[in-house]
């Protein structure tokens, strides 16, 4: 025996029809078929006779009262099922850079008066060449220039570098620069 796998007609009646009479007045027929009641909500339904349903869906049209630019977003939006898509491989990231770029554009504006550099602070004469030795901007804190000659001898010490004559020169710039440093500011 061959199963039967065939599907009901368009036009049997709902199997999971209520058992009323039909939603249009006058009418002493079942509500065998149901009809959505609007557009933005699809799960609720009216119960119509077959008479009934096909005047119904003759004249219901999802689209009316939507402008053409609604109609293709919404086309467009049906035909991902309703859900965000993006290329396959990115999990949205070209949405996020996208995102990040208008960001950046939007600050950004032409023939804008650059912004002066703050005056630079008066720094004694005798730390301008310590200071820039360590990359450090004026006033700084004891703890900070340690910190960052802790880093900067470790880095330069001949040891680390194999004995080179240049980070042994470096690393005693470096010790100079550091004792007129914690000279001033101890």
């Amino acid at each position: 025996m061959i199963p039967s796998n065939r599907k009901p007609r368009a036009f049997a009646p709902d199997p999971a029809a209520p058992g009323q009479g039909c939603d249009s007045p006058g009418c002493a027929l079942n509500g065998d078929y149901r009809a959505p009641k609007s557009r933005s909500n699809l799960r609720e339904f009216h119960w119509f006779c077959l008479e009934h349903v096909r005047a119904y869906n003759a004249s219901w049209d999802y689209y009316k009262g939507m402008s053409a630019d609604e109609i293709e977003a919404e086309l467009r939006a049906d035909s991902s099922w309703q859900r965000p898509t993006w290329p396959l491989g990115q999990n949205g990231a070209a949405n996020r850079q996208q995102e990040a770029l208008e960001a950046e554009l939007r600050n950004f504006t032409f023939g804008a008066e650059r912004p002066r550099p703050a005056p630079r602070p008066n720094i004694p004469p005798e730390l301008r060449e310590a200071l820039e030795i360590f990359e450090l901007v004026w006033p700084v804190t004891l703890e900070t220039v340690k910190a960052k000659y802790k880093t900067l001898a470790k880095q330069h010490h001949p040891d680390a570098n194999q004995g080179d004559k240049g980070a042994e020169d470096r690393l005693k710039i470096i010790n100079l620069a550091y004792a007129t440093l914690r000279g001033i500011l101890a």
